[in-house]
């Protein structure tokens, strides 16, 4: 579902009324203000009209919707990344990140107040553990946590978590920032690739030779390549890092290599494949992109089993 849908999904359940009469309200309430305000707001005035908190409800992971101020979730920690510190625009620190998963789907938290990351430092808070986290800020199909939020132990049990990443299969129209995609597309555009390199020990940015956590090491020469997909309703910008670059045919000699590259590029376009990824916002720009984290060819026997598993839709006569 998308973010509209949750929200009705939500409110439907919690206000006890049948989906279409939500909808209908929310239609109704964009017409008396002359559409001025989207349907996912106009849902919200639905909501507190029906005397419904959506704040401080508590929802599973799948429930979360883009751009939620105040999300309440509990979940079970299934990994936990090493701290790590960031110096960008003047602004120092250290950013925490893990995910965490319920019985519905999983998501990544990134924890940025002090106080939350030495839980993490500190062994307070480990994988295994179920956690209580209250008024998170969703973005980007993330849960952040500044200091107006707050991250607890909890005595609850969760069993049979969803610990693969979930991926919705949709079209490019149909899908927005924050949602996990899998969607069948074709390249047609492909843009040089950049170079970077990364600690060999963390695989984090090394600048001059130098990580911020190893000191002076050897470091590894990565990539990563723009292309844009088209899957007949719509394009995106997207972008592919390390290996999954190999699965569209090219060697590491072709990617490391501009005049090699250049050969090769003709050849990805009009290569159809699957790609899974998760659709960010570009801050920047104010554009959405994709961050591609698998590839995949194009299986014509699932195709053909998922269109005959379709329910044909019944012919309507002409009056």
């Amino acid at each position: 579902m998308d973010n509209y849908e949750k929200l009705v999904d939500r409110i439907s359940k919690s206000a006890g009324l049948d989906a279409g009469e939500i909808e209908r309200r929310v239609e109704a309430k964009k017409a008396k203000l002359s559409g001025l305000i989207s349907k996912e707001g106009a849902a919200q005035i639905v909501a507190a009209e029906l005397g419904l908190n959506l704040d401080k409800e508590r929802l599973k992971l799948s429930e979360l919707v883009q751009g939620m101020k105040r999300a309440n979730v509990v979940a079970k920690i299934i990994e936990i990344y090493p701290v790590r510190e960031y110096n960008k625009n003047g602004r120092a620190g250290k950013v925490a990140n893990m995910v965490v998963a319920d019985d519905s789907t999983n998501a990544k938290v990134v924890l940025w107040d002090t106080n939350h990351i030495a839980l993490i430092e500190q062994s307070k808070i480990k994988q295994g553990d179920v956690i209580e986290i209250s008024n998170g800020n969703v973005r980007n199909g993330e849960i952040h946590l500044s200091s107006f939020g707050d991250i607890k132990i909890s005595n609850e049990k969760i069993e049979n978590v969803v610990a693969e990443k979930v991926f919705s299969q949709k079209k490019l129209s149909d899908a927005g920032s924050g949602q996990s995609l899998k969607t069948r597309a074709v390249i047609v555009q492909a843009f040089e690739p950049r170079y970077f390199e990364v600690c060999p020990e963390c695989k984090k940015r090394a600048f001059e030779g130098e990580c911020k956590i190893h000191g002076k090491v050897q470091p590894l020469k990565r990539a990563l390549l723009n292309i844009v997909l088209d899957d007949g309703t719509s394009t995106i910008r997207s972008v592919i890092f390390g290996e999954n670059i190999n699965k569209l045919g090219l060697s590491d000699e072709e990617i490391f290599s501009l005049e090699k590259f250049a050969e090769k590029r003709v050849n990805l376009l009009g290569e159809e494949k699957m790609f899974f990824g998760n659709l960010k916002t570009n801050s920047l720009y104010n554009t959405t992109e994709f961050n591609i984290e698998g590839i995949e060819e194009v299986n014509i026997d699932v195709l053909v089993r998922e269109l005959e598993a379709k329910p044909i839709a019944p012919e309507t006569k002409a009056s």
